[in-house]
C-alpha cells in the first residue's frame, strides 16, 4: 500500500486496557504496546493519553525512535464511539496524527476476528457487545447499551452480581461460600463474617466502584466456580446471555461466530449448545481490525483523490 505515512497503527481501546499494534505501510509488523483503559467513558483526553502511552511503549519495545505524529496514521476501535458527542470530542482532540479512522471496538473486533469477511462476534470484556457483518456489507449491533442497563455477561455485569451476592451473604440471605469470602477479602475485610467491619468495607468498596472496578471481581467468580454454587449460577446466566446475543445477530446460525475479549475463554465452558460447539477462535484481534479499518479509509481517500486529479 502506497502512503505518505511512515507507520500505521491499530488501537484496541477498552475499559480495562489499550493495545496498539504498529505496522509499516507494507503490512509488516513492527511492535505492540499497551497501557491503561482508553474507553471514551473515562474521558476523551484520558483516552488519548492512554493511546499515546501505548504507542510510545510499542516504539520503545522495538528500539525505534517514534517519529512525529504527522508521520503516523491511526485506526482506533474504541468503546464509547457510538456516543456521537464523545466521538466528536475524541476526533477534535487528535494530537496531530496524519490520518485518523475511528470505529466502535465492536466493529474493529468484528473486522479482526473474520479478517473483514462476513461473520459474527460477541465481545466480552469489561463491557460486552455483539455485531454481525452480512454478505451484502450491512451490519447489525446487539447489546452494548452500557453498564447501567446492559453489557450482559461482561466483567462489569459479572462483578455487579458478585457484589450483590456478597451483600446477601453478609446479611445472612445467602450462604457464605468461597466466593463471598474471597470478595470480602478483596474489599479489605476479614474471613470472620461476624466482623462488623466487613459490611463497612464492602459498602465503601461498592460505593467507589465503576464498571472497570466491578470487573475486577469477575476473575474471582471464574476461579471459585468449581466449588461455589453462586459463582456457577452467575456464569451459567452469563452463558445464556451470550447465546441470546448470538441468536439475535444470526438467527439462522449459519455464519461463523467468534467469541472475543478477556472473558471469552473462561466463559466458553458455560455456553449452551450449539453455540459452544460453533464458536471459533478469532483470526486476529481488534487492533488488527482497527488497522483494516484504517487501510480501507486510506484506500478510499486515495481513490477519491485520483478521481479528482
Amino acid at each position: 500500500m502506497k502512503t505518505a505515512f511512515e507507520y500505521l497503527i491499530g488501537v484496541d481501546g477498552g475499559g480495562t486496557k489499550t493495545v496498539v499494534r504498529v505496522e509499516r505501510p507494507d503490512g509488516s509488523h513492527v511492535a505492540d504496546g499497551s497501557s491503561g483503559p482508553s474507553a471514551l467513558m473515562h474521558g476523551t483526553s484520558k483516552s488519548w493519553c492512554a493511546i499515546v502511552t501505548a504507542l510510545d511503549n510499542a516504539f520503545l519495545a522495538a528500539g525505534i525512535a517514534r517519529p512525529p505524529y504527522a508521520a503516523i496514521a491511526a485506526g482506533c476501535g474504541l468503546s464509547g464511539v457510538n456516543n456521537p458527542q464523545w466521538a466528536n470530542q475524541f476526533t477534535e482532540q487528535n494530537p496531530g496524527f496524519g490520518a485518523l479512522a475511528i470505529g466502535t471496538d465492536a466493529f474493529t473486533t468484528l473486522l479482526g476476528a473474520h479478517l473483514g469477511q462476513p461473520g459474527v462476534v460477541v465481545a466480552i470484556g469489561t463491557g460486552s457487545v455483539g455485531e454481525v457483518l452480512l454478505a451484502d456489507g450491512s451490519r447489525l449491533e446487539v447489546g452494548g447499551w452500557g453498564f447501567q442497563t446492559g453489557d450482559e455477561a461482561s466483567g462489569g455485569w459479572i462483578g455487579l452480581r458478585a457484589a450483590n451476592h456478597v451483600e446477601r451473604a453478609l446479611d445472612g440471605r445467602a450462604a457464605a461460600g468461597p466466593l463471598a469470602r474471597a470478595i470480602v477479602r478483596f474489599c479489605g475485610g476479614a474471613d470472620d463474617f461476624s466482623n462488623s467491619q466487613n459490611r463497612e468495607r464492602v459498602i465503601a468498596w461498592v460505593n467507589s466502584a465503576n464498571q472497570s472496578i466491578f470487573a475486577q471481581l469477575a476473575p474471582l467468580v471464574v476461579t471459585h466456580a468449581a466449588e461455589d454454587a453462586a459463582a456457577q449460577t452467575i456464569l451459567r446466566k452469563a452463558g445464556i446471555e451470550i447465546d441470546q446475543i448470538a441468536l439475535a445477530l444470526d438467527p439462522s446460525q449459519q455464519l461463523p461466530i467468534a467469541l472475543c475479549g478477556g472473558l471469552a475463554a473462561p466463559l466458553q465452558a458455560y455456553l449452551p449448545e450449539p453455540l459452544k460447539s460453533r464458536a471459533i477462535t478469532p483470526r486476529a484481534g481488534a487492533a488488527a481490525g482497527a488497522l483494516l479499518l484504517l487501510r480501507r479509509q486510506l484506500a478510499t481517500a486515495a481513490e477519491t483523490a485520483g478521481e479528482q486529479a
